[in-house]
């Protein structure tokens, strides 16, 4: 397959996965007295795989909170929460590799909830989560050749945002809800792409 080839095929299937941002349009699964209070995050200590373009602490701090206040902000209740997001570690696939060696983009942070009037932390432990850009970790081939470093970084905050919203669903208790009376969404793709683009930066 040729080049050209291989970034069209990349950016038909760029245009596919877009779609999976279309949750955010819908309502959110309730949430008792959720409301969004402080958006935090934190990359002091973020580390970077070798093989991966390079991203800045204020970068990933600007993509996060993005996707938390994407998400979160949807909710209208009665009572603050905040969010706390550590950036623990990236990378991010870059252009110009093999398509054999397939990179994958991958995220892994670290997420804690505060009741925001109490002062109190809810989770006795930070809750660690890892995503890739898409569900499985697995890609026809290496985004560095299709996806804009900002397209990458916007699409694993999305993925860490939700599995940070499906974490939360999990702990009803937590907003005045009885414990297991949140359903939790049905598992969906969480696969998530910027704008079709076959640049780089």
């Amino acid at each position: 397959m040729t080049r050209a080839r291989l970034i069209g095929f990349g950016l038909s299937l760029t245009l596919l996965l877009g779609c999976a941002t279309n949750d955010l349009a819908e309502p959110p699964v309730p949430l008792g007295d959720f409301a969004l209070g402080l958006n935090i995050v934190v990359t002091d200590k973020t580390q970077k795989v070798p093989i991966s373009r390079n991203a800045s602490g204020d970068e990933w701090e600007a993509a996060m909170k993005k996707a938390v206040d994407a998400r979160f902000g949807r909710y209208q209740g009665t009572k603050l929460y905040n969010i706390g997001i550590s950036v623990d570690g990236y990378a991010l696939a870059p252009p110009g590799i093999p398509v054999v060696a397939a990179p994958k983009s991958i995220l892994v942070v670290t997420a804690n909830v505060w009741d925001d009037a109490a002062g109190k932390k809810l989770n006795e432990e930070g809750k660690q989560i890892t995503v890739f850009e898409s569900l499985s970790g697995e890609t026809v081939i290496g985004t560095g050749i299709t996806r804009t470093k900002q397209q990458q970084m916007d699409a694993l905050s999305y993925n860490a945002v939700k599995r940070v919203e499906e974490w939360l669903l999990q702990n009803p208790e937590w907003f005045g809800l009885p414990a297991k009376s949140v359903p939790t969404p049905a598992d969906a793709p969480t696969v998530v792409s910027g704008p079709a683009s076959a640049s780089t930066p």
